[in-house]
């Protein structure tokens, strides 16, 4: 059921079980690897059988599996957004004053986040909306301000049709010019933290270059033809 990628049919754009797939292309053999919560929880089930790494959650684990089939459930056993999952062979529970040491001495090669918004220049809000109660910032400022790598994966407009790819982030910032790359519904994106600017690297089948540039109000870049992300 999670091996093909499903659409929207009102605009063709990937659902987040896409956006997952697509970002776990980008995992190499060997890789540790961070996963916020929401959308990235999901990229544990698109892991390549062929490629061995290991998931580490900021809650104190090494080790963790794809989500459990209902009725298999333990309670006990919670990545960092409460959600039950699995752990694999030679997995490791710790506290977690271990797992951010891990963390801050830069050990984990690829981090995967969720954002409100994310700026031309790899800034990242992904934490707080003023007048919303909110529970704080949590292992995101240590997750930006320390990992090498970090992908972020989210839906490229709100719910009133306004893009979260921005010249400047409106809201409140997790981290400044740390991402690396973004993955959305519409497109994938590599940040020039440089110049200022979202190069496409990939387009949603179905999702046209003039789409995008609708639905980003940062500097888009496009360069050539476009390769598309089947289905």
């Amino acid at each position: 059921m999670l091996d093909s990628i499903v659409f929207k049919k009102k605009d063709m754009r990937l659902d987040k079980n896409g956006i997952a797939k697509r970002i776990a292309q980008e995992i190499k053999d060997g890789y540790y690897i961070n996963l916020g919560i929401g959308i990235p929880t999901l990229v544990a089930n698109f892991i390549p059988e062929d490629v061995n790494i290991v998931l580490q959650s900021e809650n104190g684990l090494l080790g963790m599996g794809s989500f459990p089939y209902a009725g298999d459930e333990d309670a006990d056993l919670i990545n960092a957004g409460k959600q039950t999952i699995t752990t694999l062979p030679g997995s490791a529970v710790f506290d977690s004053a271990m797992s951010f040491g891990m963390i801050r001495s830069q050990k984990v090669d690829l981090t995967i986040l969720g954002a409100m918004e994310v700026s031309e220049f790899g800034d990242i809000a992904s934490w707080k909306i003023p007048g919303k109660m909110v529970k704080g910032m949590g292992g995101a400022m240590d997750l930006v301000a320390s990992a090498k790598n970090i992908i972020v994966a989210m839906q490229q407009t709100n719910r009133q049709g306004e893009s979260k790819l921005l010249s400047e982030c409106s809201l409140p910032l997790t981290g400044r010019r740390c991402i690396s790359k973004v993955v959305t519904d519409m497109g994938v994106y590599e940040i020039d933290t440089e110049n200022g600017g979202f190069i496409l690297l990939e387009r949603v089948e179905g999702v046209s270059i003039e789409e995008i540039r609708n639905a980003t109000a940062g500097r888009l870049v496009v360069r050539g033809e476009i390769p598309e992300i089947g289905n």
